[in-house]
């Protein structure tokens, strides 16, 4: 990634992944790149990143004077967490004299003795074995050609039956659908596209139009009017405006994008707004932009119906039904690859409030009879 490609560093905190620890796999740390601008900052599909959270099991570990170094393997590559020891911890000896004012503390407690306990606990949490699981979190960096954690917080996380990074490798999947790989468009915040407020208008624009006309396939150019209100027309340079008198400041707007480019860019950005919401979809990807609107379309609604009538005869599904995945795999293969998950779950309320399936569970849907 080029200076050229970058957001400009100073967007970046408009992207909330910036603020946050984010929870890669380590094979996508391993591999992201760094920023041209800013040493320590990393871009994943254009998300700046420089905090990140890590849980996996440690499969080397050295010791220093001032801090441990685990290897840790969440199960797609291997990357060192430099854990430094705080004061406390690299006291030896026994903890200082309590105050005078510990004297008057509850009959029964030594102070002295459960802040020596304490400190016990912060070091079996913070010393880790080979085989152990290690949670990790803090900035990133590169260090003599490697990738590494400078982990402001760590510690041993107890899990025998392995339920905690179970649950992490369930959670992390669906944080890559959800914020990871969509790109995050820090040009729709500048003044020289459309805002967010503005996109947002558009794409209601067009799903009430499509609701109301029960508008079953369409192409960009037929709904293209639809968004003119929105769209401010630009002053035209005039031709006396070229002499030396011509007003800097009209020259600037006259420089900036013309209203069908503008107008344009709206439909474009408000159509990818209704994909994400699963409310149109693209079945033939092609130089054709021929979109469906998901809820008009009786050919996916039969096809969905189709697969969970089938496969809810199958012994492995006849108790709960089918789950919403296994529904989309199966849909993706006989209809059409393209169909997102927002879609099907789109399509699956529509025909549990025709009476047409009804989920057993939160996931799971089956015929209704």
């Amino acid at each position: 990634m080029s200076q050229e490609d970058e957001p400009p560093s100073t967007l970046w905190g408009l992207d909330p992944i910036f603020s946050a620890f984010a929870r890669l796999y380590v094979k996508d740390l391993l591999q992201i790149r760094e920023s041209c601008q800013v040493p320590g900052i990393f871009f994943y599909n254009s998300h700046p990143i420089y905090k990140v959270d890590v849980l996996g099991t440690v499969v080397c570990k050295r010791e220093r004077d001032d801090f441990f170094c685990y290897g840790v393997d969440d199960g797609t590559g291997v990357i060192n967490c430099l854990c430094w020891k705080n004061e406390k911890w690299r006291e030896s000896g026994d903890p200082p004299v309590a105050p005078r004012a510990s004297a008057q503390s509850e009959p029964g407690l030594n102070a002295l003795a459960e802040l020596k306990k304490l400190r016990e606990a912060q070091r079996r949490c913070s010393q880790l074995e080979i085989g152990e699981t290690l949670r990790a979190r803090g900035p990133m960096k590169t260090s003599r050609q490697q990738r590494e954690v400078m982990a402001s917080t760590f510690y041993k996380v107890n899990d025998p039956v392995m339920a905690e990074q179970i649950a992490w490798m369930m959670e992390v999947p669906d944080l890559y659908r959800k914020c990871y790989d969509k790109p995050f468009q820090l040009q729709a915040n500048t003044t020289s596209g459309p805002t967010v407020g503005r996109v947002n208008r558009a794409a209601q624009i067009l799903k009430d139009f499509l609701k109301e006309k029960t508008v079953t396939k369409f192409r960009p150019y037929d709904v293209l009017d639809l968004l003119q209100p929105l769209v401010c027309s630009l002053p035209q340079a005039k031709p006396g405006d070229q002499g030396p008198q011509k007003d800097p400041s009209a020259q600037a707007i006259v420089a900036g994008p013309s209203a069908g480019q503008q107008l344009r860019q709206l439909l474009k950005e408000s159509l990818q707004v209704l994909q994400d919401q699963g409310a149109v979809y693209r079945k033939v990807k092609s130089q054709d932009e021929l979109y469906h609107v998901t809820e008009q379309d009786k050919d996916l609604l039969i096809a969905v119906k189709d697969v969970i009538r089938e496969d809810s005869k199958r012994e492995k599904y006849a108790e709960k039904g089918c789950h919403v995945l296994h529904v989309l795999s199966a849909v993706r293969q006989r209809y059409s690859p393209n169909i997102s998950k927002e879609a099907l779950e789109l399509v699956l309320r529509t025909l549990e409030c025709n009476s047409d399936v009804i989920s057993t569970t939160t996931n799971h849907y089956t015929l209704f009879s």
